[in-house]
């Protein structure tokens, strides 16, 4: 049983949810979202609450059952609050800096690494911080974690991209 699928979901004053053949389409004051689902699980919203419930007892179903109800939750936040990830660039000779729509990054290499940023996801830069922020929780972590691929932090001095708030547990390095 999905301990995620069986809560309901409330619909904040100012956002519309609406469900039309496996189409949810979510409208808030930040923006509108919208995703297709498959029709092994139930979605019914009544009033300001959205439940879920599987239509058969198949496994498919209830690993959907709670998925599905994540996903609902997610776009119905990030509508009304936009979801934000910061990502720390540290080292010598590191930069950042945000050209239009391009990200580009020094980052020890021989060359410059640019980064488009995508159009539904703003990108401020201050410093050696990268603040990505946008209504879609899933694109927001998959730019994040791009931006961090390209240079992860070693374990010795720390250089490289990396979470804000995220530990890196370093190594002693060579004894004498």
């Amino acid at each position: 049983m999905s301990r995620v699928g069986k809560q309901i979901i409330t619909i904040p004053e100012g956002t519309t949810v609406t469900l039309e053949k496996g189409d949810l389409a979510v409208k808030g004051p930040k923006g509108e979202l919208s995703r297709s689902f498959k029709n092994d699980v139930e979605i019914s919203i009544n009033g300001s609450e959205i439940t879920l419930q599987p239509i058969n007892d198949s496994n498919f179903a209830f690993a959907l059952w709670g998925t599905y109800a994540s996903h609902i939750k997610n776009m119905v936040d990030g509508v009304n609050t936009p979801y934000e990830k910061k990502l720390i660039v540290e080292g010598v000779g590191f930069r950042v800096a945000l050209n239009g729509n391009t990200l580009t990054l020094n980052l020890g290499f021989s060359h410059e690494v640019n980064v488009v940023v995508p159009e539904d996801i703003s990108v401020a830069v201050e410093k050696n911080t990268i603040t990505i922020s946008g209504i879609n929780k899933e694109s927001v972590g998959q730019f994040a974690a791009k931006i961090r691929a390209l240079k992860k932090p070693e374990p010795y001095k720390g250089k490289g991209i990396r979470y804000d708030g995220e530990f890196i547990r370093r190594k002693q390095g060579k004894k004498s």
